[in-house]
């Protein structure tokens, strides 16, 4: 054995506290971190021929990198759509780390056990049917690709053709319909041989990215009873807007179509009395996407996709070979999904849920929301920014107010300078052509404090920073 992997051994409870005492005076000071961080090119290091040791090696690490990795965890990091990590969750990180089993197979360990009892957990907080199941995968974009991947299957069948074994080739192009898609759908159209040029774009209601419910029908009749698939949105990234799902829901009465439903971060709010009307028909759909390491506040990178349709996973991800010894009983997750090997994903969204409940993610979600109202007011009564969007959720969209109307130039310069500000980040877009921004809150960290001090450091950073187009 390698005398440094001999000695790590041997020092393995010394070595877990110094990275438990790294850990843990990262976590103390994350609040006054700075949310990102503009980090320095470096000239990349060799590989050793000699090793230097697990404890010398991350002493390296926290000297040369520990000063720039920005507290995106945090609470002042409103860019994206990104959450932070539970304490809780942690837990189930660190100990899914220290466990390593492969999740995929039953009769190996009560990993896939501890992941049915998570998802059935979820599946409660989104007030989804019992019809429903899936699987633990890496992010949305990966959810996205499973519920479209089934979408894909069913539309063939119903054409008389099995895609998983026959190919796209036997298989002419296959309308996705969708108002406001996120960029992983595109994505994962590409991924699945469909191309990003068979989305359909369905107009959205007037001043919204929520989908005229009118326009889809139309286009439905257009297609003559051919299957399609439809995607709708339960949270927009750009101003938090939701499709209306139950009327779309209640158009598969008359049109044969797969809906998908993209509810990366904003599908959670099904668990808050005060939102719960958002995702109403939500359980009307075929496929959910459910992004955990958003709202759901567990570490990356973790997601979950739930279909009506298991016998399609099946179809399309099944894995058999002599050497997997397939059992009785519940079907793999290695044939739900895209991975064979998968991480123990379903242990700090187990814990995460065990410990908080439907009503601490109730309060995470709400105080969220209110929080972002609240930012939405102060930009409304400013004379240095202007709303593009109400504030429908947690999101907040807004750009610099000035005459002739910000460039994406003077969006850029903004928010590079309120980057290296370091109080807050938020992150540039585009709506309706206008460039702006916005500032997403989605930490379980972020309080009133927080949102005080990165309004007032947006109102610095606008009074400093000259336009520069």
């Amino acid at each position: 054995m390698d005398e440094n992997l001999k000695a790590d051994l041997h020092g393995l409870e010394a070595l877990l506290e110094r990275a438990k005492n790294e850990a843990h005076a990262f976590l103390n000071r994350l609040d006054e971190l700075p949310p990102a961080v503009n980090a320095t090119p470096k000239e990349a290091l060799s590989l050793p021929e000699q090793g230097l040791g697990a404890e010398p090696s991350l002493r390296l690490f926290m000297d040369r990198y520990g000063q720039e990795l920005g507290g995106s965890a945090g609470p002042r990091y409103l860019g994206f759509v990104t959450g932070g990590t539970t304490p809780a969750a942690l837990v189930g990180d660190w100990m899914a780390s220290a466990f390593d089993l492969n999740a995929s197979h039953p009769g190996s360990s009560a990993a896939p056990l501890v992941e049915q009892e998570a998802l059935e957990m979820l599946r409660q907080l989104l007030a989804l049917p019992k019809t429903f199941s899936g699987s633990f995968v890496s992010g949305a974009t990966m959810s996205n690709f499973v519920g479209l991947a089934c979408a894909r299957q069913w539309v063939a069948r119903k054409l008389g053709v099995d895609v998983a074994e026959q190919g796209l080739y036997a298989l002419g192009p296959i309308p996705t319909l969708s108002a406001t898609p996120h960029s992983s759908t595109l994505k994962a159209l590409s991924m699945l041989g469909m191309g990003r040029g068979s989305l359909v774009r369905v107009p959205s209601q007037p001043g919204r990215e929520a989908m005229d419910v009118d326009a889809l029908r139309a286009q439905l009749e257009s297609l003559g009873g051919k299957p399609c698939i439809v995607v709708a949105s339960a949270g927009t990234v750009n101003t938090g807007d939701y499709d209306d799902l139950e009327a779309i829901g209640k158009l598969k009465e008359r049109h044969p179509f797969w809906l998908h439903v993209d509810g990366a971060f904003g599908g959670l709010v099904a668990c808050s009395p005060e939102l719960a009307h958002l995702t109403r028909g939500m359980e009307l759909s075929d496929s959910v996407t459910v992004d955990a390491h958003k709202w759901l506040n567990v570490p990356y990178d973790s997601a979950l996709q739930l279909t009506r349709h298991p016998e399609l996973l099946l179809e399309v991800f099944r894995n058999h070979a002599p050497y997997l010894d397939v059992r009785q009983g519940p079907a793999p997750f290695a044939d739900q999904g895209p991975e064979n090997s998968r991480r123990f994903r379903a242990l700090p969204a187990w814990l995460t849920l065990m410990a908080y409940g439907r009503s601490g993610y109730r309060d995470i979600l709400e105080r969220d929301c209110r929080l972002a109202r609240m930012l939405g007011e102060r930009i409304e009564g400013s004379t240095a920014f202007e709303r593009l969007a109400p504030v429908r959720l947690n999101i907040v969209c807004f750009t610099l107010r000035q005459e002739g109307g910000a460039t994406q130039a003077d969006i850029r310069a903004f928010l590079d300078r309120l980057r290296d500000d370091g109080r807050v980040f938020v992150s540039p877009t585009v709506l309706h052509g206008v460039p702006g921004m916005r500032a997403a809150l989605s930490n379980w960290r972020t309080t009133e404090r927080d949102i005080e001090i990165a309004w007032s450091a947006m109102l610095e950073v606008a009074t400093r920073a000259a336009p520069v187009g």
